[in-house]
């Protein structure tokens, strides 16, 4: 995530507790990845995975912004 969508998730997360729920969901992942990207070989088993977790990764962060638009939304109002 870049620097300016976590610094929202972190205004929004105070007051949403979906939000933070998701994110902190999304920073597990984002560990998971990198402890397979640590190894120097990875089974098919675990190439699977890691397929896996990038796409429910990358599903909590379409869940992020969608939050965080409608947080804007409401403030634009």
């Amino acid at each position: 995530m870049e620097r300016r969508e976590e610094e929202l998730v972190q205004q929004y997360a105070a007051h949403d507790e979906q939000l933070r729920a998701v994110y902190a969901q999304h920073l597990d992942y984002k560990h998971q990845l990198e402890a397979f990207r640590h190894k120097h070989y990875l089974s098919t088993e675990e190439e699977i995975e890691v397929k896996r977790i990038q796409k429910l990764k990358l599903a909590t962060k379409d869940q992020i912004m969608e939050i965080i638009s409608r947080h804007q939304h409401a403030d634009a109002r």
